[in-house]
């Protein structure tokens, strides 16, 4: 019951959550209030970088959230040219992180990573498509064992100001596998392989590592939903 309650935290936040609880001790001894408010934010570190575990589907062809967030945009567009994937469209699926969202990166499936390359851009609010082109980011390509190539991106945003990504080309991954981070609110985008639909829907929550955002054996047709 307690590790369902005290969720581990990212090794990459502890020196953050340091800084934080420091310079709370600094307020606190210029003026009690000021202190208060910065144990709130340093509260609020701690939740940032939490990691908690996640149950990863692992059968072949299903791909998972990379991220936890809100679905915000399904579109159909030509891969990231600099991961040299061509240019006949596929399916890109926008996930945005707000600063209250778990930013842990997982794989979305098993697999070989083939290329990386980070981008130096801009910082637009993650939550609109041009950030997915105009932003800084890391993209990533990768090959399943079964031959199929997809690629996912960690786009950073108006208040992110760092990508932390551990992946390297060839190297062996598994589904749902914490590859890195963004802070401090960000987006990150699937391009699925060509020919696959999303099995998601704008507006829909996703849960890194847990929610299925395809299905490559699914003959249904890209999906539709309502509010309620």
């Amino acid at each position: 019951m307690l590790k369902h309650v005290v969720v581990p935290i990212h090794r990459d936040g502890w020196k953050f959550v340091a800084i934080f609880a420091g310079v709370t001790i600094g307020l606190a001894l210029l003026w009690a209030p000021l202190g208060w408010l910065g144990l709130l934010a340093t509260a609020w570190c701690v939740y940032f970088f939490r990691d908690p575990p996640r149950v990863t589907p692992t059968r072949p062809d299903l791909v998972v959230s990379p991220a936890d967030g809100l679905i915000v945009s399904i579109v159909d567009v030509p891969p990231p040219p600099e991961l040299d994937m061509g240019a006949v469209p596929v399916t890109r699926i926008g996930i945005f992180l707000n600063v209250f969202d778990v930013h842990i990166n997982r794989t979305p499936i098993a697999g070989t990573i083939v290329k990386t390359h980070y981008h130096k851009g801009q910082f637009l609010n993650a939550s609109f498509d041009k950030a997915s082109e105009l932003n800084e980011r890391m993209a990533i390509r990768m090959v399943t064992p079964a031959g199929l190539t997809l690629a996912f991106v960690q786009v950073a945003g108006l208040v992110a100001r760092r990508i932390v990504c551990h992946l390297v080309p060839d190297q062996v991954v598994a589904a749902g596998e914490k590859f890195g981070l963004i802070r401090f609110g960000s987006r990150t985008d699937v391009y699925l392989p060509a020919g696959w639909n999303a099995l998601v829907v704008t507006g829909q929550r996703v849960v890194g590592g847990e929610t299925v955002l395809a299905d490559g054996r699914s003959t249904e047709p890209a999906r539709q939903g309502l509010v309620h």
